[in-house]
């Protein structure tokens, strides 16, 4: 990623990786800190966010990032915005790759396994997110890309 490049989006913007992840890295000590509700920063008093515990795909290294998730009658759904950036976020390729993951919600720790979303499964799914986080229609405007959707079955 060259330096010009930002990611992110309205107040959520990082001049460069290093930037992402310290950002991310404090949304993870929120989140265990209290239990699973975001303290501070623009996501402030979120309480849809967990941990994601993955594998690298490239390098297999063990990864966490903090993400919103959509419950959508007991079931647990991610979707890789990336604030409509043009590239999927790195944890997609990660549970392409490593389906099989732990994630932090709400002080508990769980396993699950991760499931891509397809065709009218998928549609279904969004609509419902769209609903309920308008943001997410601007994210897919924003990009060329279909943003992917995963469901966390456990």
């Amino acid at each position: 990623m060259s330096g010009a490049e930002q990611i992110g989006h309205g107040k959520t913007v990082f001049a460069n990786r290093a930037e992402l992840d310290a950002f991310n890295e404090d949304v993870v000590a929120q989140l265990r800190r209290t239990g699973g509700v975001v303290e501070e920063g623009p996501y402030a008093g979120a309480d849809r966010f967990l941990v994601l515990h993955s594998v690298g795909a490239k390098s297999g290294e063990p990864r966490q990032t903090p993400l919103f998730y959509l419950d959508v009658e007991g079931r647990w759904y991610l979707i890789g915005s990336f604030w409509g950036n043009q590239k999927h976020p790195a944890w997609v390729y990660n549970l392409l790759a490593h389906p099989n993951v732990r994630i932090e919600v709400k002080g508990q720790t769980l396993e699950a396994v991760a499931r891509e979303l397809e065709a009218e499964e998928r549609e279904e799914i969004w609509a419902r997110l769209v609903e309920t986080a308008p943001n997410f229609a601007e994210y897919q405007a924003k990009t060329d890309r279909r943003i992917r959707l995963f469901e966390l079955v456990r």
